[in-house]
């Protein structure tokens, strides 16, 4: 496993919608690992191996990430902001953050004194604002505009027990995992097509995973995504399930999925001796998986995902043990696909 890829695309800014930069060196990568690799005008980038393989399988993670849009600038320079996704604004006080502008520039989120009352016990996106230092208006529009994008600056960290701890393991781990799938694969005789793609845009609008699915129309698409661990104090078990680092790939189950691909995904940890937990996604799954399923003629679906604390924080927190799990588990489960493999669950 090369943990270094893995800190290099966390550590690279690309937030919903500006993937540009992590695209780039995720297609830089693959060079190496694919027999071809593509963009497409929504940003999404493609690693293929055997392109004219009839049968196609599609693996599948999304490379943007959580952050915020530049949504005013006061007469005094402060800038305010809107959510690009699903970013909560009340673990953005006193962070550092960088906006992507005309030139790249760092602040931080102001936080009110306690000697003042405090950060507001209900606190909105309206209340947050970013203090660069600029004097005035005139000043910050040398550096940025209304539009411009902005993330957390926040440096990943290796924790205790093979963890790690970073921001953007939403979905940079999943990004990671389909290259060292593609790595694990180059060298096999493959009689099927694999296409790898790292998505654009899914935690705003999931058109990336459209354009995809559609490009590439596959017999089969695996979507690798996070999912929420409740291992950790506070979090309610009896509601949101027992999801565990160190336990293993999760894999969805519900009216989205296609019940042959998980029969065969879980033939594949049987024979590698891996654990699997199990989340229910009874109508959508909240992944790319939800758009890729209806491109074209239907695309059988299977979502196997990582489980991470603290989702949607700068310190979300995932095991190495499990990352490598998944990877196994997805490199044995296409090693074993044939051309004549049936996904009919009525058949």
């Amino acid at each position: 496993m090369n943990k270094d890829f893995l800190l290099k695309l966390l550590n690279t800014s690309s937030p919903s919608g500006m993937e540009k930069e992590v695209q780039l060196l995720w297609l830089d990568y693959m060079k190496n690992y694919s027999h071809k690799t593509e963009t497409d005008n929504v940003g999404n980038a493609y690693a293929i191996l055997n392109p004219d393989a009839d049968f196609k399988v599609m693996i599948a993670a999304h490379g943007d990430e959580i952050g915020f849009m530049i949504k005013r600038i006061d007469d005094k320079g402060f800038i305010y902001l809107e959510k690009l996704g699903g970013i909560s604004p009340k673990i953005a006080i006193g962070m550092k953050i960088k906006i992507m502008g005309k030139k790249e520039i760092t602040g931080i989120v102001g936080a009110n004194a306690e000697h003042h009352g405090g950060v507001k016990e209900k606190l909105t996106i309206d209340d947050i604002y970013i203090d660069c230092g600029f004097r005035n208006k005139e000043e910050a529009i040398e550096f940025l505009n209304i539009g411009d994008m902005a993330v957390y600056v926040r440096t990943a960290q290796l924790l205790q027990n093979n963890r790690i701890s970073s921001k953007a393991l939403d979905n940079k781990s999943g990004s990671f995992i389909i290259a060292e799938v593609m790595k694990n694969l180059i060298d096999k005789n493959l009689n099927i097509g694999v296409y790898a793609v790292n998505t654009s845009t899914e935690e705003t609008n999931q058109g990336g995973a459209y354009f995809a699915g559609s490009r590439i129309a596959p017999n089969l698409a695996i979507i690798c995504d996070v999912t929420f661990a409740t291992d950790y104090p506070s979090v309610n078990q009896s509601k949101h399930g027992e999801y565990s680092l160190d336990k293993g790939p999760v894999l969805a189950k519900g009216a989205p999925i296609n019940s042959k691909i998980n029969l065969l995904l879980e033939k594949s940890a049987k024979e590698l001796d891996i654990n699997l937990q199990y989340e229910l996604t009874p109508g959508r799954t909240g992944t790319d998986a939800d758009t890729i399923k209806y491109t074209g003629k239907g695309v059988p679906i299977a979502l196997v995902s990582l489980p991470i604390r603290y989702m949607h924080s700068p310190v979300e927190t995932a095991s190495f043990n499990d990352i490598q799990n998944e990877i196994d588990l997805l490199t044995n489960f296409i090693l074993n696909l044939k051309p004549s493999t049936n996904l009919n669950p009525l058949s």
